[in-house]
């Protein structure tokens, strides 16, 4: 079941749900608005070969009230807002139709697991052909929240647990790689 805006506010107000810092215009009909933070990381493109899921990639921090994103380009941002799910929530990050008609892409891999607590850290990408300024503060994307049927046997304590600022691809420390690396060295 989706929530409704009553069933957002009730959650936040019975402190099942917790969002830091949010105001009445953000509680959409179906959504949660979240507001686009000041922390950016950009691969470093010009240092490295290749990117591979099995090595720690280098970025390039920004910090900043705004950044350009140019055209045909790949940014990872994060949100303002700070949120802990409990363990019978679950939510989808979807982008705004507003920014999406600017050619503005937003991803993050579209879903937040029950139990999850931290920043939402955004992956976006400019399909347009002109670059795109990004304003701290704007709202970027919503989250849609669905309860679940019942709590899972394992919420979500991953990688990316407690995540401030804007947190890079960790795909290196999966366990199906330590797996592969070790078929390969026999």
């Amino acid at each position: 079941m989706i929530l409704s805006d009553k069933g957002i506010i009730k959650k936040i107000e019975e402190k099942e749900l917790y969002i830091d810092s949010i105001t009445t215009e953000q509680i959409q009909p179906a959504s949660l608005d979240l507001r686009l933070g000041s922390n950016y990381l950009k691969v470093r493109e010009n240092s490295l070969e290749i990117l591979s899921l099995d090595r720690e990639m280098e970025y390039e921090n920004i910090e900043g009230n705004e950044v350009i994103i140019p055209s045909h380009s790949f940014l990872l941002a994060t949100t303002i807002e700070y949120i802990k799910l409990p363990d019978n929530l679950t939510a989808f990050v979807e982008g705004r139709s507003s920014i999406g008609r600017m050619g503005l892409f937003i991803q993050n891999a579209g879903w937040v697991d029950p139990g999850f607590e931290g920043q939402i850290t955004l992956e976006l990408y400019n399909a347009n052909r002109l670059p795109i300024k990004l304003i701290k503060g704007w709202r970027i994307c919503q989250l849609v929240f669905a309860e679940m049927d019942q709590s899972p046997n394992h919420p979500y304590i991953g990688k990316y647990q407690g995540q401030v600022n804007t947190i890079g691809s960790r795909s290196f420390l999966d366990k199906d790689g330590e797996e592969l690396r070790r078929e390969q060295s026999q």
